[in-house]
């Protein structure tokens, strides 16, 4: 198992051509192709309604505007991705998460930024949004991160769909690894990894299990202090949360862990 297609959310913040600088070294590591995506709705809300004088200039304004951000979004990711072959650029018209999702079929991980600003609104991706809804593993990269080894990788553990299907998501990178640790943070539900242990035994890969106890701090921040302690660069979980009236209501790793993870973060849903 590998990735075979590696797709970049391309935005204007000052994290995009360091996040595509990261895609492109993943793409060379796994002989990949890259897809750089970008997407804008041009915003008309502000043009006067009904025929007016100048209101075409105006609405030809706007979209040139959106075409422009769309141009720049490229002349980052070209220089970024420098001359690599097997890259690809794709962007349009449309609302960037909703132009990414279409785009995800060809992806077989897609990489986005954790934060979003600043820079334009209108052409970052929410990397919640990306997680809950791609229907892909979503590596979140922290600004200004260029580079992911992942030499050591820290499991978050919880006997749960999201995390089983994490590691399964995450199997690339942890084949890869030379230590991987699965780390259960001890909040009281006793959860058990032996039989993860055993399956990643069965893919060659090197693990350890590793139980914290939070001690009073959250179980995002007691898997960071894991990979702090161990020098791993990569946090894998399964991303929890559920849908009410297009807004996401996460659970507390997946909330804290998109807000200030200084690591990059593989999540599935």
């Amino acid at each position: 198992m590998t990735y075979a297609s590696i797709m970049v959310a391309v935005d204007l913040t000052e994290g995009a051509r360091s996040r595509v600088r990261l895609a492109g070294h993943l793409a060379d590591d796994f002989r990949a192709g890259l897809t750089g995506v970008a997407a804008e709705m041009p915003d008309y809300s502000w043009t006067p309604a009904g025929p007016t004088p100048g209101g075409a200039f105006g609405l030809s304004s706007i979209q040139e505007a959106v075409l422009n951000d769309l141009r720049v979004a490229h002349e980052a990711f070209e220089e970024a991705v420098g001359g690599r072959s097997r890259v690809e650029w794709r962007s349009n018209l449309d609302f960037p998460l909703a132009f990414l999702v279409a785009q995800a079929a060809a992806a077989d991980l897609v990489i986005v930024g954790r934060e979003t600003d600043p820079g334009p609104a209108l052409i970052a991706v929410d990397p919640a949004d990306a997680t809950m809804q791609l229907g892909r593993p979503v590596l979140v990269v922290p600004p200004g991160v260029d580079h992911l080894d992942a030499k050591r990788v820290v499991v978050g553990w919880k006997n749960t769909r999201e995390a089983r299907r994490a590691i399964r998501d995450a199997l690339p990178f942890l084949k890869r690894a030379s230590e991987v640790l699965v780390v259960s943070v001890d909040d009281g539900a006793g959860s058990e990894g032996q039989d993860t242990l055993r399956l990643l035994q069965a893919h060659d890969v090197s693990a350890i299990r590793v139980r914290r106890d939070a001690e009073g701090v959250s179980a995002a921040q007691a898997l960071v202090e894991a990979a702090a302690e161990h020098g791993a660069d990569l946090i894998v979980t399964g991303a929890y949360g559920h849908g009410r009236l297009r807004e996401w209501a996460f659970g507390g790793v997946t909330r804290d862990l998109l807000s200030y993870a200084p690591v990059c973060c593989l999540m599935s849903h």
